[in-house]
């Protein structure tokens, strides 16, 4: 009886002790796991920007939301060096799925993912990541307000925000996006690819989505602990200060409403 007496002895004495240092566990060392609320009610939620169409651009993104203040912070490196990089919230505030989109979006197998064909599974802008102004729809092209990557390809952003409620409630269903690629790697955006779907005037490279984040975890309703030091964006750099037409974003925005219908057309079809 000595072995099985020492064996429950010895399960009384480990469970509590383990069961305090798991209690002793910063939150942070559980990945996947929201951070909480900082000491001003503030909730942090972090996005991995994983390149789009074989850019080489990556980041990460932090979005930090007090009531309906939102800090965008972003780092990125990887991107057309030099130029500037429009860059945007998209994804749905009323329950629509929209998500990231792999190469299988590319349906004409050009090797590119256009903004036309992303726009089905990333959704229509919510919010234009200018630098500042204006930051609705009507200004995701505006490339005199988009933050410019630096000679070696990187690109810190920083802006405050005031969103709408919809928004607020629903951070964690919006994603990142950032445009602008360079397929024949010669530093700047040319008719390599052909020309873009949102105005015949400028290039596809221009326009094409680089890189593309979600936030972590929200797929299980979770939230990462992390952050990201970063600077402020500027626009310093822009050589064509026209390049983005303003019938480019009229045309994105066009191009999103007719997702958007279809998609709640098909929504009513499955519900009869």
């Amino acid at each position: 009886m000595t072995a099985p007496r020492t064996a429950r002895l010895t399960t009384l004495i480990v469970l509590p002790a383990a069961l305090c240092l798991a209690a002793a566990i910063p939150a942070a060392a559980h990945p996947g796991h929201s951070a909480g609320k900082a000491a001003d009610g503030s909730q942090s939620y972090q996005v991995d920007l994983e390149q789009l169409n074989d850019s080489g651009a990556h980041g990460t993104a932090m979005l930090t939301l007090d009531g309906r203040e939102l800090n965008v912070k972003i780092d990125a490196s990887g991107l057309v060096p030099g130029q500037p990089h429009a860059q945007h919230l998209h994804g749905s505030t009323d329950g629509h799925d929209f998500h990231c989109p792999d190469a299988s979006a590319d349906k004409n197998g050009d090797g590119i993912v256009t903004t036309a064909e992303g726009l089905p599974v990333y959704g229509d802008i919510n919010i234009s990541l200018t630098t500042k102004g204006d930051t609705s729809k009507k200004s995701g092209l505006d490339v005199t307000r988009m933050p410019v990557a630096d000679k070696d390809g990187k690109l810190s952003y920083e802006r405050t925000l005031t969103v709408s409620q919809q928004v607020a409630d629903h951070i964690k269903d919006l994603h990142v996006v950032q445009h602008g690629i360079d397929p024949n790697g010669n530093d700047k955006y040319d008719f390599g690819k052909g020309k873009s779907e949102l105005d015949p005037k400028l290039p596809q490279e221009a326009t094409a989505p680089a890189s593309c984040g979600m936030v972590a975890g929200a797929a299980v309703g979770s939230m990462p602990v992390g952050g990201v030091e970063t600077g402020s964006g500027g626009t310093q750099g822009v050589e064509s200060p026209g390049l983005f037409a303003a019938g480019g974003a009229a045309l994105l925005g066009a191009a999103a409403l007719g997702v958007t219908a279809r998609r709640r057309r098909t929504a009513a079809t499955d519900t009869h």
